[in-house]
């Protein structure tokens, strides 16, 4: 390689050295190259404008300091020369920062006198907040408290929040100076965290600032401030939390065993403390601010299980605890308290908890028996009654064991007595009768006698629905009767709990726990709207606002609230309905036990089409199903349904339209068949009744709705196909007798189906002779027509040449009239020209006169001096003669 590259070289430089003439011209090529590189690169230089000087961001008037040149130089002498500072940090084009904005002056005007608050410009490319920040979106507020920092604040760019965040900053921990504001500060639902040091020896004993440090630490973590710092310097309200030791960092919680810090294990630092206080602090009410509609957040938070999202008004600024706010948390607290009195390292620490503290029910073993039907129909309703057994009274001292009466020998006439006196048929009208349940509680309670039972209300297609009545039954006599509801109203929440084994410690015994969450609904209400809320122009029922107005709930009269259940594995949510209550308590509670019973009555929400416009009176060809429509279509007892599965995304399903509506047409007059389809990716539908894949079809008979049909699938779905699919499925078929006593066939009805179609055959050929005669007498009418076309063109031909030859003389004309004019017009030219040719021929005559007389005159004028001088001469020769 070498070898050819040194060979290569020499026959180069050889034939350079031949013809030097090809050496300058090769470094000539590569000097211009160089030059066009360099002028190109210059040019490109100029085609990109200079970026303009930046402007104030905020205006001259508020009281923020605007480097918006980036100086972040002097950020740092601003920053030292205040206690509490905030930088917010912006981009002049972000949309985001150019609405934080005017939330940010509006803070800065009422906080101008506690903290100083700096804007810089880090988009400006000559500037060090550019060069030395890298910034993934804007704004960005750092807030510093003297010398701990920064701490940045992602909250919702609000006046409120921002405020609110400000204001915690600046007192991060709350002085306690009494056990009555210490029992205060510890009933509350939030996480309370209590610091006991003595001021005695030194203004800021040790430990003392590595403690405000982890209050500042957990505002890093959450910019709400969840977790509440508190600190107390006297030694008498130190002990009763049973603290005695300085420099002591209590963590009190209300369903497990407070904590102490054990400083000899962990380090005692900012960070350390925070970590060790969100491990094992108690959550009951979470905040949730997912970022819109779609949130990492809130999926992250759904998929733990079921959550019972609450969207409330809330200001954080609200100088009193808000009462609905108050209201929920105690059913929060009421929900988790699974003991009968938290456990504490002092027994009187019960005493700082704000919930009930009775004694829960026995673990509850019940047995849930859907009652029979002596006759039922096609949409009616049932019943289903929970029978449960108090272990506690039924195994006194011995592990209790969950047996019933039917399980045992000669026990199931026992039960069937009990389920006798718990549901008693009763007339309903006077054709149809249908079992009711006959004093049936809301709620029951096993502490009363042996025996308790809810009897629940099952709905068309097992659709629960919401329990009227109830009773309990004694273990001697069944039908001693619990206090009903009313009797307890007057009642506490605890003695509730006790009498109808309600929401206290309810988390312990279901296995449908839920997680709360609370959510701004000034912040997220189209989440709200997309989960089942009423929009802004829309009235009715479905949340806490009508409760909240009956409270007396001052959050103006905007303000919306909403609760819902979200259960993310399911693929289910239900919608809090107030009415029938009276108090946020009463509903939240009737719907956090309807969810967590085994039968629960509440419904499923179903996301569907909303009918803008009301049906017409005459009947459709196809019936198009929505989500409200669906059941009342498809259980219709008098009528055999085709149901048609399609959506709009599905090819094939556009493709079969025309089989459809030729199956509709021939159905159009029959009364007991309909002819329905339903757009499944716009309509939610009950779980029973969906199916694996599009286009399907299923058929319902009346009086047979349980023994609905699909369609084969391995079948081709035509015309002749869904013939034979409906008049062998249908009910019409399988009567078992008509009115007048005789047996009805199917080749019968075929036979009829068949006539039928041989009269709509027939009524076709009529119908054709009729279309083909009208045919002929328009192919008649169009050929005269096409004669009367042709004499029409011909003389339109004789017209057209005689109008050319008229065009044509008229042409010649004006031909010949613009010749004469402009001939006239060239003679008139010639005249006027000569006429001023004479007028100037007259002026030279003029003048030649006067001038032809001036030569005259002085031609004579000479003359006579000639002949003057001529005799002068003649007189000096005379007279030179005579000398």
């Amino acid at each position: 390689m070498l070898r050819w590259l040194r060979q290569s070289l020499r026959q180069v430089s050889s034939l350079m050295a031949r013809r030097p003439a090809l050496v300058c011209g090769a470094i000539l090529l590569s000097v211009l190259l160089l030059l066009a590189v360099t002028f190109t690169c210059s040019r490109a230089k100029n085609v990109v404008a200079s970026a303009r000087p930046p402007v104030r961001f905020f205006s001259a008037e508020a009281p923020v300091v605007d480097l918006y040149l980036g100086q972040l130089e002097q950020v740092e002498r601003l920053r030292g020369a205040a206690e509490v500072s905030v930088i917010f940090f912006y981009a002049p084009w972000c949309a985001h920062s150019i609405a934080a904005r005017h939330e940010v002056q509006e803070v800065a005007r009422r906080l101008v006198k506690q903290v100083q608050f700096v804007a810089v410009n880090c988009w400006w490319s000559q500037g060090k907040c550019r060069k030395q920040k890298s910034f993934y979106q804007y704004p960005v507020i750092h807030l510093f408290y003297k010398r701990f920092g920064p701490i940045e604040y992602k909250g919702p760019f609000m006046a409120s929040y921002v405020e609110r965040f400000i204001l915690r900053v600046i007192t991060p921990l709350t002085y306690l100076p009494s056990r009555a504001t210490l029992q205060d500060f510890l009933s509350y639902h939030e996480p309370g965290v209590v610091g006991y040091f003595q001021f005695n020896s030194s203004p800021q004993p040790p430990g003392y600032i590595t403690y405000l440090s982890s209050a500042l630490q957990a505002l890093k973590r959450d910019f709400r401030g969840a977790v509440r710092f508190g600190v107390v310097t006297s030694r008498q309200v130190a002990e009763s939390i049973s603290v005695r030791d300085d420099q002591t960092v209590y963590l009190h919680r209300h369903f497990n065993s407070s904590l102490i810090f054990p400083s000899w294990e962990r380090n005692f630092t900012s960070e350390g403390i925070c970590s060790w206080v969100f491990e094992h602090r108690e959550t009951v009410l979470q905040w949730l601010a997912p970022t819109g509609a779609k949130s990492r957040l809130l999926e992250q938070e759904l998929t733990k299980g079921p959550a019972l999202l609450l969207f409330l008004p809330h200001n954080p600024l609200g100088l009193v605890p808000d009462l609905l706010l108050t209201q929920i948390a105690d059913v929060a607290v009421r929900y988790h308290s699974c003991s009968d009195s938290p456990h504490h390292h002092h027994p009187s620490d019960h005493s700082y908890y704000s919930g009930p503290s009775q004694p829960l029910s026995p673990p509850l073993c019940c047995l849930s028996v859907v009652l029979p039907r002596p006759h039922p129909l096609p949409g009616s309703t049932s019943r289903v009654c929970e029978l449960c057994l108090n272990q506690s009274q039924s195994n006194p001292g011995r592990s209790p064991l969950c047996t019933f009466p039917s399980q045992t020998s000669g026990g199931a006439a026992v039960l069937q007595s009990y389920l006798r006196r718990c549901c008693l048929p009763v007339a309903v009208t006077a054709t149809a009768t249908t079992v009711a349940c006959s004093n049936i509680l809301s709620s029951y309670s096993p502490s009363s006698g042996r025996y308790s039972a809810c009897c629940r209300t099952l709905g068309q297609l097992g659709v629960s629905l919401p329990p009227q009545q109830g009773l309990g039954l004694d273990n001697e006599v069944f039908g001693t009767p619990t206090p009903s509801p009313s009797s307890s109203q007057d009642s506490s929440p605890s003695s509730q709990d006790q009498e109808a084994g309600g929401i206290k410690g309810l988390r312990c015994r279901t296995n449908k726990t839920l997680r709360f969450y609370i959510l701004d609904s000034a912040l997220h209400w189209p989440l709200a709207v997309r989960l089942g809320a009423l929009g802004n122009n829309e009235t009715g029922g479905g949340g806490l606002g009508e409760l909240g107005r009956l409270l007396g709930n001052r959050t103006g009269d905007g303000a919306r609230s909403f609760a819902t259940i979200v259960n993310l594995k399911d693929e289910v949510n239900y919608v809090l309905d107030h009415r029938g209550t009276a108090t946020v308590t009463e509903s939240l509670e009737l719907f956090i036990r309807n969810f967590s019973t085994p039968h629960s009555p509440l419904q499923r929400r179903l996301v569907g089409k909303r009918e803008e416009e009301e049906r017409p009176q005459k009947r459709p060809l196809i019936s198009e199903l929505t989500t409200s429509s669906f059941l009342s279509t498809v259980m219709d007892p008098h009528r055999d349904v085709l149901l048609f599965y399609y959506s709009q995304w599905c090819g094939y399903c556009s493709v079969l339209n025309h089989v459809i509506i030729q199956l509709a047409r021939m159905f159009h007059g029959n009364s007991t068949v309909t002819i329905a389809r339903v757009n499944v990716a716009r309509n939610d539908l009950p779980w029973e009744f969906m199916v694996d894949h599009f286009p399907s079809v299923l058929l319902f008979p009346r009086h047979r709705k349980h023994l609905s049909v699909k369609f084969p699938e391995d079948t081709p779905i035509t015309l002749p196909t869904l013939l034979r699919f409906i008049l062998k499925h249908c009910d019409s078929a399988h009567q078992p007798m008509k009115a007048d006593g005789s047996d009805p066939k199917p080749h019968v009805l075929l036979k009829a189906e068949f006539r039928a179609l041989q009269g709509e055959v027939q009524t076709l050929h009529r119908a054709r002779q009729r279309l083909s005669n009208q045919l002929a007498q328009l192919w008649r009418d169009n050929r005269r027509l096409s004669f009367d076309a042709v004499a029409l063109e011909t003389h339109n031909a004789l017209l057209q040449s005689q109008n050319g030859e008229l065009q044509r003389e008229r042409l010649s004309l004006v031909e010949q009239h613009k010749e004469k004019s402009r001939q006239l017009g060239e003679a008139v030219r010639r005249l006027q020209e000569l006429a001023d040719a004479s007028e100037n021929l007259l002026t030279e005559n003029t003048l030649l006169r006067v001038l032809l007389g001036a030569l005259r005159a002085r031609e004579t004028g000479e003359e006579e001096e000639e002949e003057t001088g001529e005799e002068e001469e003649t007189g000096e020769e005379r007279n030179y003669m005579a000398s």
